[in-house]
């Protein structure tokens, strides 16, 4: 359940809290995107470790490191699910360029996650959904993506509590095969489900309640306004995805760190 701690968003005065919505999501899709352009393993360590100073900068590197601690299961996953299929279908040959695109992939994932951290663990909801008002989205889906948003921690900490309460009672996750496995999850899952749509139900009933949807124009009490910071670190992010851009298309590559090497 650590993995979701990176979508709450902490309370904060740093520069990073400060920056304006839809400069810093801009800043994240670049680093997003620089991600996917690239799969050699030293480009991605660079924009894996340019990440690092502005979660220090944010003061939310104890929650990344939770975050990534939960994502550390799914990258070694993605290692050596991507280590079998090479090893297979490039007849049954095992190299080192083979480990270091394997380890080049599950560093992209790492990235990727690491830059969504930054977003919604420095982005209050209201923010957001201010940003996304300004950027015209219809209020409807604005309205349902913040509240997924906002959700998702309570959804992981009551799926923690159910866990915990079943424990208490003798359930044994752990314990089995991965068919059985997956079959102990099931007095986690029923219990989270049927509370999900309760929940969903009493949300429905107070928003209507409260004429949601009732008015056409919509006021707020707060409103966004960008600064010659907000505009800095959105000029910053825009060559930095051109300049990302222009390597990918000149055919620019680092090539392996270690030469290549078969091992089986």
């Amino acid at each position: 359940m650590s993995l979701l701690d990176g979508l709450r968003f902490r309370m904060g005065t740093s520069p990073i809290h400060r920056i304006d919505p839809r400069a810093k999501f801009i800043m994240v899709i670049t680093l997003f995107s620089a991600s996917i352009l690239f799969y050699e393993l030293l480009p991605l360590m660079a924009i894996f470790l340019i990440q690092v100073p502005l979660l220090l900068l944010g003061k939310v590197a104890r929650e990344w490191i939770r975050t990534l601690r939960g994502g550390a299961v799914l990258a070694l996953i993605i290692f050596a699910s991507n280590l079998i299929s090479f090893y297979f279908f490039q007849g049954y040959i095992l190299t080192t360029e083979m480990i270091e695109l394997s380890l080049s992939l599950s560093l992209r994932f790492l990235s990727l996650m690491t830059s969504f951290s930054i977003f919604f663990l420095t982005t209050s909801p209201d923010e957001l959904s201010l940003a996304l008002e300004r950027a015209r989205v219809p209020y409807e889906f604005n309205f349902a993506f913040i509240t997924a948003i906002r959700f998702v921690p309570v959804l992981a900490e009551e799926a923690q509590s159910i866990l915990d309460a079943q424990r208490a009672r003798g359930l044994e996750v752990e314990r089995g095969g991965p068919i059985a496995r997956l079959r102990n999850y099931i007095p986690i899952l029923l219990p989270l489900i049927v509370n999900s749509i309760r929940r969903s139900l009493e949300l429905a009933e107070a928003m209507e309640s409260r004429g949601f949807g009732a008015s056409g124009r919509r006021t707020n009490l707060y409103e966004l306004r960008m600064k010659g910071g907000d505009y800095l670190v959105l000029a910053s992010s825009i060559i930095f995805l051109g300049a990302s851009i222009y390597l990918k298309l000149s055919g620019f590559s680092t090539g392996p760190i270690f030469p290549s090497t078969r091992i089986l």
